[in-house]
Formats: C-alpha cells, sequence, structure tokens
C-alpha cells in the first residue's frame, strides 16, 4: 500500500492543543513521517487545532477541524464540549480517501467510512473517562463541585455506549501495549495487534557514574498519583525531583517537605542530563504505555514503578530473575509499598547491580525505527488482506 502513492490517506487526530503535546502526538508525528518517506499523498484532520498559527506540519499541511475550532472558547476550553465530540469526528467527510489512519484515544477513531474504505486505528487507550477511571475523573472534576456530578454519569454513560458501538466499525486495531489490548478486548469485545509508541532512544547517552537524587518528570495531575510519591518520600528523607506542571502542584508543594524540589517545564537538554545522572526514575501512576521510563531507560536509569499497566511490557524487573533487569516494581499503588520499595532499593544499594549500558541496550526494543519498521509492515499486510 505504502509503495503505492496514487493513493489517498487521511490521518485522523483526537485534538491538537496548544496547550499540552505527549505521547499520542509523537506517535501522530511518526504515523506522519512514514507516509512522507512513502511519498504518499495524504491530509490531516482532527477535532480542534490549537496549535500556534506559525506551527506547520512536515510539508506545511494544512489541518482540517471540525465545526468545535469556531465554536465559542473552543481555544482553552474545547473539553466543555465533549458531549459534542462523537457528533463533531462524524461530520467529517473522507469520502475521497482510500486508506484513513486514526490515531486515538478519545473519539478519532469514530469517523465514519466505506466498506471500500481501509480504517486503521491506532489507540492509545479506549476512552478512559467514560470506563474504568470514570470515578477518578469525576472526583477531581470542577463540575462535581457545582452539583453536576449526576449529569456528568448521564453523558459518560452515552459516551461509553457510543465508543463501543463506533469501535465496531474500525477495520484494524492497533493497541500501544498488553494493557491497552486487555482493554480494548473486555470493552470493545475486539483482538487488536500491538505495537509500542516510538520513542527517541537515540538522543540519550548512559552514564556509568550517577549522583543521589531521585527523578519523577510526569505532569501533575490526579491520575499520576504523584501525592504518593511526595508521601513516600517525605517519609524516607530521600532527595526527589519532579519535573512537570499541572493543576495538581500547589496542593502537592504544600505537603512536600525540603528534600523534594519542584522544578517546572524543563527543555528536552535539561531532561536528558537529570536522567543520565538519577539514582532511579521513580513512576506511580498506571499508564496505558508510559513514554517517560522508556526515556529514562535510553539514559541508563534505573526504574521503580507499579507493577501494572504499560510498565509490565517496558521494565525487567530485578526481582523477576530477568536477565539484564532494568529497574525493580512495587506491587501496590500506595506511598507506603513505595517507601518500602525505595528503602529496600537503598538497603540493598541495588543501582549498583544496573548496568546503564544494558538498560540503555534494552530500551532500543521501543525506538522511533522499530516503531516505523513494525507500523509500515502492518499497514501493507493489512492493505493486502483488504483487497
Amino acid at each position: 500500500m505504502l509503495s503505492d502513492n496514487k493513493r489517498n490517506i487521511a490521518i485522523i487526530h483526537d485534538w491538537f492543543s496548544g496547550q499540552f503535546t505527549g505521547g499520542a502526538e509523537k506517535v501522530f508525528k511518526e504515523i506522519e513521517q512514514i507516509i512522507i518517506e512513502n511519498n504518499s499523498y495524504y491530509e490531516i484532520y482532527c477535532l480542534v487545532n490549537h496549535l500556534k498559527k506559525n506551527h506547520k506540519f512536515n510539508k506545511g499541511k494544512i489541518i482540517n477541524t471540525s465545526f468545535i475550532q469556531n465554536l465559542p472558547f473552543s481555544k482553552k476550553h474545547f473539553h466543555k464540549y465533549l458531549p459534542l465530540f462523537p457528533f463533531a469526528i462524524e461530520q467529517l467527510d473522507l469520502r475521497k480517501y482510500d486508506l484513513i489512519i486514526s490515531s486515538s484515544h478519545a473519539v478519532a477513531k469514530g469517523v465514519l467510512t466505506s466498506p471500500d474504505q481501509l480504517h486503521i486505528s491506532y489507540i492509545h487507550s479506549p476512552m478512559r473517562y467514560a470506563w474504568d477511571q470514570m470515578n477518578v475523573y469525576l472526583k477531581d472534576s470542577s463540575y462535581t463541585n457545582q452539583g453536576l456530578n449526576f449529569l456528568l454519569r448521564i453523558i459518560l454513560k452515552d459516551l461509553r455506549t457510543w465508543d463501543y458501538s463506533s469501535s465496531v466499525r474500525i477495520d484494524k486495531l492497533v493497541a500501544n501495549s498488553n494493557f491497552t489490548a486487555k482493554r480494548i478486548k473486555k470493552y470493545w469485545g475486539r483482538n487488536s495487534s500491538v505495537i509500542h509508541p516510538p520513542v527517541n532512544t537515540k538522543k540519550f547517552s548512559p552514564l556509568k557514574t550517577r549522583s543521589d537524587f531521585y527523578l519523577s518528570v510526569s505532569r501533575l495531575v490526579p491520575n499520576k498519583r504523584i501525592d504518593l510519591l511526595i508521601k513516600a518520600f517525605n517519609r524516607l528523607n530521600f532527595p526527589l525531583i519532579i519535573v512537570g506542571s499541572g493543576p495538581e502542584k500547589k496542593k502537592l508543594m504544600k505537603i512536600a517537605k525540603k528534600n523534594i524540589s519542584f522544578l517546572n517545564y524543563q527543555d528536552d537538554l535539561s531532561i536528558k542530563k537529570l536522567m543520565e545522572t538519577c539514582r532511579a526514575f521513580v513512576y506511580t501512576g498506571i499508564e496505558d504505555f508510559g513514554i517517560a521510563p522508556v526515556e529514562a531507560m535510553a539514559a541508563g536509569s534505573p526504574i521503580i514503578a507499579l507493577r501494572k499497566g504499560g510498565i509490565l511490557d517496558t521494565v525487567k524487573c530485578i526481582n523477576s530473575n530477568a536477565k539484564n533487569p532494568t529497574g525493580i516494581l512495587f506491587n501496590e499503588q500506595s506511598d507506603r509499598a513505595l517507601s518500602d520499595c525505595i528503602k529496600f532499593f537503598e538497603e540493598k544499594k541495588l543501582w549498583l547491580e544496573f548496568s546503564s549500558e544494558d538498560i540503555n541496550l534494552w530500551s532500543e526494543n521501543f525506538s522511533i525505527e522499530n516503531f516505523k519498521t513494525k507500523f509500515s509492515n502492518f499497514i501493507n499486510k493489512s492493505w493486502e488482506d483488504f483487497i
């Protein structure tokens, strides 16, 4: 398929926000690059695009948006139009395309296609706030404090129904981890192929000599559970650096002791230096994949993380007798379990048993090059099966 540059391709993404970009946008960028390198014609679609006006995608592509782009307050508060998202994504006219590739953690997968169009969807996650993380989001939602909890639950019930029904019309599903594949099976009843997201592992250089501080790089939002990290390090009194910003920051800073330092946004070079010199990278959330821990491993850092989610695909635990381990995992999402794990890590001086070079070598399994090869092959095989 990709060798035939006469085919028309549409790439669909949920949205492009001027306030935040993450792993989903990195995946989108590499999918786009695959298409460019094969000289295929393509166009880009999404719900809203609020990137800076001078921002251009490769080849200066215009980003086609839904009607939500022009609604009041869309630039900063487009999420408030959540009940309209399914309707809006279905209004995109994709009739002229042979191949549709969606990059979806919300509604991009729900675009309407015909039987003679192949739709491949790369799933970062089924809609989290409509399924297993609904109560987490509702607990911290400003709408809950306004007495709108019941209304939100009705809206999310409708979203669950649409999320399932729209999944049925996708031709080929790709999950970003085995954890996401299990969620797809549970909520949509469908099988999917696992292709891990691309991580720029080449930009890191593992160092043999490391410092004594621990590191966390994360958005400061409730589901990342940075509060557990702070409670654990308050008890342990080991040095911890937290890089990131978000709505939880003020609350987290209030409960943190002096051994914990907060850094705002840091450029790539600063994060690279921190990852290359920290004693260990600490991760307390449950992620569908988790790019930051893989970047830390590319920098030679051992990982201390919860034994759940996408971490099970990326980290080889030293307690599992794995060859060339890359970290240590704890079993319960609590500050006590985390502090016990770090205390064990310190008492046994486990950082001395990890090889920065071996950890870096393992991270290459999640490189950009690996992703592009696997996803290109998947597209080609899917097209052969389709025609």
